[in-house]
């Protein structure tokens, strides 16, 4: 049993190792399609089993064609991290010991490496020290877990008790978002209660940021409980909001202020840019991602909060069977909302003690180097328009001239010409009536020479296009 055991996991390490380090020299985008894979496995149910070693081989066969390069060094569509080694390592060892990482008493390793790595995201973040982390499954979670936090805490300044009750006749929470808000928001405020239209939009600037004035216009006339979600980081531009003035307005209007801040959270990290997020560390709730800039492997978000009562208000159960808890006990599951998870505060452990607050810091400054060196090269080419301001790691292009139907299909057609060459890997996106190639830098893998490779071939792809 112990050979089996020994043989089974160690061809699982040797095909891992083997994917990692070729990883950089294919394509940098899947050999195959999900039609082609899922036409390939189908089939009835298997009514016998069959041994675990050739089940591997299979599933190895099958899935590697398939796979998105998001760990090589040159995937730039979204804000994904490249699932650093450290963390990797870290993770599997999560899943062979197979920890419930709910409570103390059922996994104490895992819930001490878990509150160990809370403090230290909280320095590394510079955020309040008293507040409470829930580790979740990623920011649309994470965002959800804030909200239902806010949701308990102007809920019960209201004098209603939303944890207990339900929202079955609680005084109605208005809920001021930014004109341009990441789209899983609206998932998040789906998930707690609060749907995903019933919300106040406010008006942004050229880069995607909330206007303060528009922000006091539309607050100043509402009554009872609210809630303000700001932004660390649009998606497309990278632009903060004006955290300041939106704490302040908040404050005067005794409204909770919750931060999105996936990726541009890590801001915070570094001194060089630390000034995007001036004033955010007087919100009362932020969200980031693990698994973008601190390169965690999948399934790590971090929900912040101030108030840790409202956080554990919202989100602590309790039944008889579960273990009794000492006075002044961190629970994990009291966190999120799950009572039985995987330990993932146990690869951010591992990943904090890897990097080390400079290494973070160091990491987040050179891809935004990066990023300007990409969007340097790329200014520079005829037809090709750098439509953002650069603020972080987001670099948004446009080819083309004439109107906005002209610069979409120029657009569109070089980002499928650079998809199909596979250098890199980039996606679109729509912003104020254009259709961009959006380029995120942020893969621990990147170096200056995949830039440069990689603005080679997007200029190559470009001057094809244009014939």
């Amino acid at each position: 049993m112990a050979e089996d055991l020994r043989a089974l996991l160690g061809r699982a390490m040797t095909h891992a190792i083997a994917y990692r380090e070729r990883v950089g020299d294919g394509l940098a985008r899947p050999e195959r399609d999900y039609h082609s894979i899922r036409d390939q496995i189908a089939g009835p149910v298997p009514v016998n089993g069959m041994d675990a070693a050739a089940v591997l081989e299979e599933l190895v066969a099958v899935a590697e064609p398939g796979l998105m390069p998001t760990v090589g060094s040159r995937f730039f569509a979204w804000v994904m991290g490249a699932s650093h080694p450290a963390g990797v390592a870290a993770d599997w060892l999560v899943s062979a010991w197979g920890q419930n990482a709910g409570y103390q008493s059922t996994a104490p390793s895992a819930a001490a490496l878990e509150e160990m790595a809370e403090r230290w995201l909280l320095e590394i973040l510079d955020l309040p020290a008293e507040s409470g982390i829930g580790f979740s499954t990623g920011a649309t979670v994470a965002n959800g877990t804030c909200l239902a936090a806010a949701r308990t805490g102007v809920l019960l300044k209201a004098g209603w008790d939303p944890d207990a009750d339900g929202l079955f006749g609680a005084p109605p929470v208005h809920v001021l978002i930014g004109a341009d808000a990441h789209s899983s928001l609206f998932s998040s405020l789906q998930l707690i209660g609060f749907g995903r239209k019933r919300v106040i939009t406010i008006a942004t600037d050229d880069q995607g940021r909330m206007l303060p004035s528009a922000l006091e216009a539309a607050i100043a006339g509402l009554t009872g409980p609210k809630i303000i979600i700001a932004q660390a980081g649009q998606i497309n531009t990278g632009a903060f909001d004006p955290f300041t003035e939106i704490v302040a307005i908040g404050k005067a209007h005794d409204a909770w202020v919750h931060v999105d801040g996936a990726f541009g959270l890590w801001a915070r990290a570094t001194p060089r840019l630390k000034h995007l997020t001036r004033g955010i560390e007087g919100c009362d709730s932020w969200v980031t991602d693990g698994h973008k800039w601190l390169q965690a492997p999948y399934d790590c978000g971090f929900a912040i909060v101030r108030h840790r009562d409202a956080l554990l208000g919202a989100m602590t159960q309790w039944s008889s069977y579960l273990p009794s808890i000492a006075q002044g006990d961190r629970v994990p599951s009291n966190y999120v909302p799950e009572l039985s998870r995987r330990a993932r505060g146990v690869p951010v452990w591992a990943l904090i003690k890897t990097f080390g607050k400079n290494g973070i810091a160091e990491m987040v400054d050179r891809h935004c180097r990066f990023t300007e060196q990409m969007a340097a090269r790329l200014a520079v080419e005829p037809g090709v328009r750098v439509v953002n301001e650069l603020a972080i790691n987001q670099l948004i292009v446009n080819f083309g001239t004439g109107d906005a139907a002209a610069r979409k299909s120029a657009t569109e057609a070089v980002i499928a010409k650079v998809q199909q060459d596979g250098v890199c890997f980039a996606a679109g996106s729509a912003w104020r009536g254009d259709w961009v190639m959006r380029i995120s830098i942020s893969s621990g893998e990147t170096t200056a020479e995949d830039i440069e490779m990689s603005a080679d071939a997007i200029i190559a792809a470009w001057r094809a296009v244009r014939g």
